[in-house]
């Protein structure tokens, strides 16, 4: 599925000038990319992802999804929806059913399926997200851990069964554990399900292991839309934009910089740890 934003520009009027959010912003999306957005806070990031399903139109410019443009007057928007699943930062929030699965059947009872149906779908999202079907469907999701709580509202969303799926800072609270079982479930969802993903997140550890393409915003402007590694071997610019580099990123620079001529757009531990003990095998032969 093609999504096109052509010349999208958007100005929130929130005071007598009004607030530009975004600026003649052209972007393609294919399918099965796995794209991490970042950029600091007031760049734009969720204003152009709340977008690309129609919750915000543009002040000026087209979205278009699979040929349709979004943006007209007489669009059905539960389509598009249907088709791009939107998981907003903290979506606990918005749990509201008196059990889990009223919660996660809710989406897939509005586009009318049968009750069997239903279930089935409520079914595979729980098991994807790591929950036990007969365990959790008749709990209150207010009873849950905040971690449970997470899972049970992107089950939710999953339960659409999307083509494509958006996440908005959704490991934002999490320990440690929860943190690496959320990647997990994205790169099942992407290698396993040949969803789109596109991640939001101030997390570089997880933009540079799991996408294979970032994109960088900054005052409603892309500076950046390349590679993980052509990106993030832009240091003095992204530090510039007030971003990190990745935790490993910034230590192989670092060694660059004392004369260990290492690789910088190595993004695992592993490799890491390989191509610094090859360069300290190679040195001391020398």
């Amino acid at each position: 599925m093609l999504i096109e934003l052509k010349n999208v520009s958007h100005i929130y009027d929130d005071d007598l000038k009004g607030t530009e959010a975004l600026k003649d912003i052209n972007l393609r999306i294919s399918d099965q990319e796995f794209i991490g957005l970042v950029g600091h806070t007031g760049s734009g990031k969720s204003t152009l992802v709340q977008m690309l399903n129609g919750l915000i139109k543009p002040s000026s410019g087209s979205v278009i999804i699979d040929g349709v443009n979004i943006t007209g007057e007489k669009t059905s928007l539960l389509g598009i929806r249907r088709k791009i699943g939107l998981v907003f930062q903290y979506p606990e929030h918005q749990l509201f059913e008196e059990t889990v699965y009223g919660d996660v059947a809710f989406g897939p009872r509005n586009l009318g399926l049968s009750e069997e149906e239903v279930e089935l779908r409520v079914k595979e999202a729980l098991e994807l997200v790591g929950l036990d079907y007969e365990e959790f469907k008749d709990r209150s999701p207010f009873n849950l851990s905040g971690g449970q709580q997470r899972k049970v509202a992107i089950a939710g969303v999953l339960a659409m069964k999307p083509e494509v799926l958006i996440l908005d800072e959704p490991s934002a609270g999490l320990d440690p554990q929860g943190r690496q079982q959320l990647i997990s479930l994205l790169e099942y969802l992407y290698n396993n399900k040949g969803m789109t993903i596109i991640l939001v997140s101030h997390r570089m550890e997880e933009i540079a292991r799991l996408s294979n393409r970032v994109i960088v915003m900054s005052e409603g402007e892309i500076v950046f839309d390349d590679s993980p590694a052509r990106v993030f071997s832009e240091v003095e610019k992204i530090r510039e934009l007030g971003l990190d580099l990745p935790e490993i990123t910034e230590i192989l620079w670092r060694l660059n910089g004392k004369g260990l001529r290492v690789r910088t757009d190595i993004f695992s531990l592993a490799e890491a740890v390989e191509e610094i003990s090859r360069e300290l095998r190679g040195s001391s032969k020398c």
